[in-house]
């Protein structure tokens, strides 16, 4: 009885001292990420590129995914028709409620953003990070759009500021992936997280939790592949059902169901006790844009959402990586 009652002693001190470490949270927020790392908050500005994505232009496919919008994603992104600068301004002025000018993150969000011949990326991305106010440049991209000349070009950007690289993963599951038309293989991604960290550029997966037909088991596996892959962060998507989708079809069809507030909050529960500490959580819940958004009506609450899982994570003494061996 004395070692077991030892070891829960340690746990609980440890667990105690990682939600000081996460300032109060059970879990490694980007928020908190971002204090620890640049000393401040930073803020996105949601910028357009200007580009398409290989799962449209029929490349690889035309529609995209069965889940995107005809804004590819980029719903909150600044306007497109604006010159970059142009774009930020308009972004900056979007946050200006919530910041003091801290400091920002140039997020290139709609669509895929290394889409495009290697020069224009540089003209691109080149004047954006090296602006005074950007402290990091973050590319939302395909793992199937970087070839060798954008990871040189990138790793020459990387040695002015940070980089980050969001990738669509989506889902580990074949049949998920072929379902919701992705067009790039578990291999492809695998390779191309390798090269991205070889060149010191932090990689965030995006998954998405509730895809058609998917298990609980599923889901779990989605999150443990992407945390294995050694992804430095992750962000943890609700399904959401967007007119005009093929998968607002596929609903209207009632072809399959969309989780309810409480099977999200469980299932958050358990993603993040299997997450590493070290790796960031980027997002817990989407912000789907209310004109277009179908269902579930309950995600446009997201203050709610945030403080019904805060609730249960600590009703079941969840903290990030509890759950790895």
């Amino acid at each position: 009885m004395f070692p077991s009652f030892i070891f829960i002693k340690e746990h609980v001190m440890l667990i105690k001292d990682q939600i000081k470490l996460w300032n109060g949270r059970r879990y490694y927020s980007l928020d908190c990420y971002l204090k620890n790392t640049f000393n401040k908050k930073l803020y996105k500005l949601s910028l357009d590129g200007g580009m398409t994505c290989p799962n449209r232009d029929g490349r690889i496919s035309k529609g995209g995914c069965i889940f995107c919008s005809a804004g590819g994603s980029g719903e909150f992104t600044a306007d497109r028709s604006l010159s970059i600068n142009e774009q930020i301004s308009q972004a900056k002025e979007k946050v200006s409620r919530k910041t003091n000018g801290e400091g920002y993150i140039a997020y290139f969000q709609a669509f895929t953003n290394t889409y495009a011949p290697c020069d224009y990326l540089e003209r691109l991305f080149m004047p954006v990070i090296m602006r005074d106010d950007i402290d990091v440049l973050s590319i939302a991209t395909r793992p199937d759009c970087l070839e060798s000349d954008k990871l040189r070009l990138l790793s020459r950007l990387r040695k002015i500021k940070p980089i980050w690289v969001e990738l669509g993963l989506q889902t580990s599951k074949p049949e998920s992936a072929r379902l919701i038309n992705r067009g790039y293989e578990l291999s492809c991604f695998e390779s191309t997280v390798n090269d991205l960290k070889s060149i010191g550029a932090e990689v965030i997966v995006h998954t998405i939790a509730g895809l058609p037909y998917e298990t609980h088991e599923d889901m779990i596996n989605t999150v443990t592949y992407a945390a294995k892959s050694g992804a430095d962060g992750i962000k943890l998507q609700l399904l959401h059902v967007l007119k005009g989708t093929v998968l607002a079809e596929m609903y209207r069809k009632k072809e399959f169901e969309v989780l309810s507030q409480e099977e999200y909050i469980s299932l958050l529960c358990d993603m993040i006790s299997v997450l590493p500490p070290q790796t960031v959580i980027h997002r817990l819940t989407g912000d789907g844009d209310k004109r277009l958004l179908i269902a579930p009506l309950w995600s446009g609450d997201k203050r709610n959402v945030l403080n019904s899982l805060n609730h249960q994570l600590k009703a079941r003494n969840i903290i990030q990586g509890c759950a790895l061996k």
